[in-house]
């Protein structure tokens, strides 16, 4: 009879199917991006399609094959205990077994005559998967590259690894040091070898012989050799299998008794499918008020919405050869705008720093050049500003005349564009600002410190999860009539939540709707411990990329009941405050001569 141990995790699907003699007839691994359902018939199609329709027995395991089980009303195996029974039936002698999952970790000791002594991660997820996917997408660096990377190191950094906001902000040091990206590949290796050993092994030695399981191992041969250097363990004392993401699945293959049921493999897919078709029909037990009722609503709203026009002019048009540079150097983007005299933008540029903020400026630079050169023009600046997390770099890599704190700048932008502003709120990649004022100054400052939970990362990061585009997800969101109610929870936390409404048949669209409005609970409550919203005054202003998202902006709407300014460039204002900053430095000085 043959056996098919199907493993559904976090982030992918593993499938391994062994006939009466436990040889390996058939196997599959593939990234599900959140399409559990229809990713699962694939692989079954695939192997239909290559050994032909069969009877066999079939059991589950995962963080979602439980749910996945239960449905269609077929065994589950505990993960754990199936990479027992693998441990103990192919590979016997290993005395520390190492896993790394999507979301998880684990170790498990085997000592003879003991009962194995299991160690896993709590609600965590630095020193997993899902961290170094984080790291590499910070780094634009593609997942196949990385290993390469790492083998070509000289240099060990330091870098945080217990949370992926805390290694981000450690990563991106290290890149506006300039530090060689391979060097910072291979401290992302030993930050997540150094994470799993010290917060699982909690005194217990780890022994030879050592074996390694997960998808992390199977693809990323370096950081094995993290473990193994940091263990000071040799590798002839690693017992290793071709195969080391799809242990779990092959240990639950073997852990199927034969009196369990059989069916044939046109069933399963049949089972599978018809579970897809009622997953649709899913009813959410709690949601939000949908953003819109309708989407003549939402088009009516979006032509309202943005009421705040910077003033414009092209290169073309604009007659001002002395003209101002404002900078935002951020977390994940960089930005630079160029304003005349009367503060009118007559240049801007919007990218992704990809890890390397300098060479993001100097490009922005390059292209004012070639469309000056283009037009036969040239423009000098008698007056410049940065601000952000590049701007030490940025100032003294080019020599420019000012530095701003970033809270500073925001404020000089919103108060040019609303001089009644009573309220700011900035969004950015990996940080939030929210200044209160009062009478036309700044009366208090909130800053988010560890928690990224309401930036535009954590949109970012789950539309990744996802496989969509963030414009897509945002667009969605919009269109959703059942919020789902995510609460206010970190990253991790909602990684959690998030994979469970999915497992009970959430649509998209809900769940965009529901982390839209977990944003601003999360930013205004959890980050920023904003208590009422009657602090926020009148007046509410919104600046930061993240507003570009519509969904974001309604959200902040509803909950506060207060008309939200957003200008048509909420992603540049950082940089045309710092531009407008540097006009008025420059005019200040005249006039004290």
């Amino acid at each position: 009879m043959m056996r098919l141990g199907i493993d559904i995790g976090s982030t992918s699907i593993k499938c391994v199917l062994i006939d009466e003699k436990d040889n390996v007839v058939f196997q599959k691994y593939e990234r599900h991006q959140a399409a559990i359902l229809p990713v699962l018939k694939d692989v079954l199609l695939d192997m239909k399609q290559q050994i032909g329709d069969l009877s066999l027995q079939v059991m589950f395991t995962g963080s979602i094959g439980m749910g996945i089980s239960e449905k269609l009303n077929l065994p589950f195996n505990q993960e754990v205990i199936s990479s027992i029974r693998f441990v103990q039936t192919c590979v016997p002698g290993v005395s520390t077994f190492i896993d790394i999952g999507g979301e998880d970790a684990k170790m498990i000791f085997f000592n003879p005559n003991q009962q194995p002594d299991i160690r896993m991660n709590g609600s965590c997820a630095g020193g997993t998967g899902a961290f170094i996917d984080q790291m590499a997408t910070l780094l634009a660096i593609p997942m196949e590259e990385l290993n390469d990377f790492a083998r070509r190191a000289e240099t060990i950094y330091s870098i945080a690894s217990r949370c992926g906001v805390f290694s981000k902000t450690d990563i991106q040091n290290l890149v506006s040091r300039n530090v060689d990206k391979t060097d910072i590949v291979a401290s992302i290796f030993h930050a997540v070898a150094l994470q799993t050993i010290s917060s699982l092994s909690r005194g217990y030695d780890v022994k030879p012989k050592l074996f390694f399981c997960g998808a992390p191992f199977a693809y990323l041969p370096e950081l094995k050799k993290s473990y193994l250097h940091l263990l000071q363990i040799d590798e002839s004392d690693v017992i290793s299998t071709a195969h080391p993401e799809l242990v779990p699945a092959h240990g639950t293959a073997l852990s199927i008794d034969e009196h369990q049921s059989t069916h044939s493999l046109q069933e399963l897919i049949q089972k599978v499918d018809e579970l897809q078709t009622r997953m649709t029909e899913f009813t959410p037990q709690s949601s939000l008020l949908p953003l819109f009722k309708s989407d003549d609503e939402f088009v009516r709203w979006k032509n309202d919405k943005v009421n705040v026009h910077i003033p414009r002019l092209s290169l073309a048009e604009n007659q001002q050869e002395q003209c101002f540079l404002g900078i935002d150097s951020g977390s994940t983007t960089t930005k630079i705008v160029v304003i005349n005299h009367n503060e009118e933008v007559v240049f801007d540029y919007y990218a992704k720093n990809q890890g390397d903020a300098l060479k993001v400026f100097h490009t922005g630079m390059d292209c004012l050049k070639q469309e000056l050169s283009k037009l036969k023009k040239n423009i000098s600046f008698i007056g410049s500003a940065v601000t952000g997390y590049g701007e030490n770099l940025i100032k003294t890599a080019y020599n420019l005349h000012f530095g701003i704190v970033e809270t500073m700048a925001h404020y000089v932008a919103a108060h040019a564009i609303s001089p009644d502003v009573s309220f700011i709120l900035d969004i950015g990649g990996q940080d939030m600002k929210a200044i209160f004022v009062e009478n036309g100054a700044i009366r208090r400052l909130e800053i988010n410190e560890a928690c990224s939970s309401g930036c535009g990362s954590f949109i970012e990061g789950f539309a990744g999860m996802l496989g969509m585009k963030v414009e897509d997800f945002a667009s969605m969101a919009c269109r959703s009539q059942q919020p789902a109610d995510l609460g206010t929870r970190c990253t991790v936390f909602m990684n959690s939540k998030v994979k469970q409404i999915l497992r009970e048949g959430a649509k998209i669209e809900d769940i965009a709707a529901g982390l839209s409005y977990s944003v601003i609970k999360n930013c205004l409550f959890k980050v920023l411990k904003v208590k009422t919203f009657a602090e926020l005054g009148p007046c509410i202003v919104v600046q930061g990329g993240t507003f570009k998202n519509f969904s974001i902006v309604r959200c902040l709407e509803l909950l506060t009941q207060c008309k939200v300014h957003v200008s048509d460039m909420p992603e540049l204002m950082g940089a045309y405050g710092a531009a407008l900053f540097a006009k008025r430095k420059v005019e200040d000085s005249k006039s004290l001569r």
